[in-house]
């Protein structure tokens, strides 16, 4: 068909969806709908998975957590990090010996009532060495790090993250103050930049960074026994080398340990990129979910799309007649007919682009959940809807194409 006929065409479709305005815009709303639906679920979807890498992301890279074993009693196992089985010096061992791994460092952990002047807040006191920071991608926002002098000469000093701060010194420069950590005086040498939430919902900024040696003899305590016990070690592997670090560590710690070989592992790896690569897999099965449910609206936009033009048909069929008594040929009864169902299709597409990206503000603005909208969706929602009115459109244009002329100028 010459694009001249094309253009007359379309010019008549328009015509005639200008004519039952009110039809024309009830039979478009099933597609706007469907649009929006569409383009809205699949921004919710991709805020989804969006928020998730970024809370991935504050973890740190090829991170791996060794965790104490558990205790076996009378023959019950009272699980993970019941007994102190790992050491500062194992941390050590596997930085220096463990080729594949690029930093290590210990860990305790344990709550504590910390006192500035007036204010006061319980938070988590977190002992570990200089390397955490690097590890877990953490960065000073203020002041300084403690060192690894700190850390030989159990130092009281702590870096506070930004919920402590906030709770405790009312916008106060906290560098260099003096505050109380169980009675026990400290120097603040350093705050932490804001991390946000973790991705199990834990406030990553409500923590105080200590020495390590220090957590352990005026913090978190402990018997001589067990001085130099971590609860876990905190390692980040080199680029692609993760596989082969969880080897090397276990090797290691069941040699340090001395573990026969029909022991069990007194210890747990946990390689935390194949955890957050599951969250992150059912974050995206969600987005998919959402996105196939809305489009269903879609589908039922084309089934209305599909009867009103039938309905166009059978009242327009002495039209339809007439103009092949003229000489209008089948192809341009069905172009006709198409390009009206089409032209539905694309305006409602449009205007459902329009509603389906407000639709996303509003969810995040008046929700507060992560929303992203990708031109892919608007594409792909745009392209659909006019796929919707080629499909469910060809079956009237076709049923108008192939009237017997006679049979329609008689038609009443």
């Amino acid at each position: 068909m010459s694009s001249r006929k094309v253009w007359a065409s379309v010019r008549i479709a328009l015509r005639a969806l200008q004519i039952n305005r009110m039809r024309s815009a009830l039979t478009m709303l099933g597609i706007i709908i469907g649009v929006a639906a569409v383009i809205a679920m699949v921004a919710v979807g991709s805020g989804a998975e969006s928020r998730i890498k970024e809370q991935i992301a504050s973890i740190g890279s090829n991170l791996i957590i060794v965790l104490s074993g558990s205790v076996s009693t009378s023959g019950m196992h009272m699980g993970t990090g019941n007994a102190q089985t790992l050491t500062v010096d194992d941390a050590l061992a596997i930085g220096l010996e463990c080729d594949a791994a690029a930093l290590a460092a210990p860990a305790v952990r344990g709550g504590a009532q910390t006192v500035f002047g007036n204010n006061n807040w319980g938070t988590q006191v977190l002992g570990t060495t200089p390397d955490y920071l690097p590890i877990r991608d953490l960065a000073i926002d203020q002041g300084a790090t403690f060192t690894d002098s700190d850390v030989e000469g159990s130092t009281r000093v702590a870096l506070l993250g930004k919920t402590v701060v906030d709770n405790l010194f009312n916008g106060e420069n906290p560098v260099g103050q003096i505050i109380r950590i169980k009675k026990v005086p400290f120097t603040v040498v350093g705050t932490l930049v804001p991390k946000g939430q973790s991705p199990t919902g834990q406030d990553q900024d409500d923590v105080i960074l200590m020495p390590v040696s220090t957590a352990k003899k005026k913090v978190i305590g402990g018997s001589q026994a067990n001085a130099g016990s971590v609860g876990q070690i905190l390692i980040q592997a080199q680029d692609g080398r993760t596989p082969e670090l969880q080897e090397q560590m276990k090797a290691l710690l069941r040699q340090r340990h001395h573990l026969q070989a029909t022991e069990d592992d007194d210890f747990n790896i946990r390689n935390m990129e194949e955890v957050f690569q599951a969250q992150e897999s059912s974050a995206h099965v969600m987005s998919i979910l959402l996105a196939a449910i809305a489009s269903v609206s879609l589908i039922v936009g084309g089934i209305g799309i599909m009867n009103i033009m039938l309905v166009s048909v059978s009242e327009r069929t002495k039209e339809i007649g007439l103009r092949q008594a003229v000489g209008a040929k089948t192809r341009d009864i069905l172009s006709q007919f198409l390009v009206e169902a089409v032209t539905l299709s694309l305006v409602g597409g449009a205007i459902g682009i329009a509603l389906g990206v407000g639709a996303s503000l509003l969810i995040s603005y008046f929700a507060g959940w992560s929303t992203v909208v990708s031109p892919v969706s608007v594409l792909a929602a745009f392209l659909f809807s006019a796929i919707v009115g080629v499909s469910f459109g060809f079956y009237p244009a076709r049923k108008a194409a192939y009237m017997d002329p006679i049979e329609a100028l008689h038609y009443e």
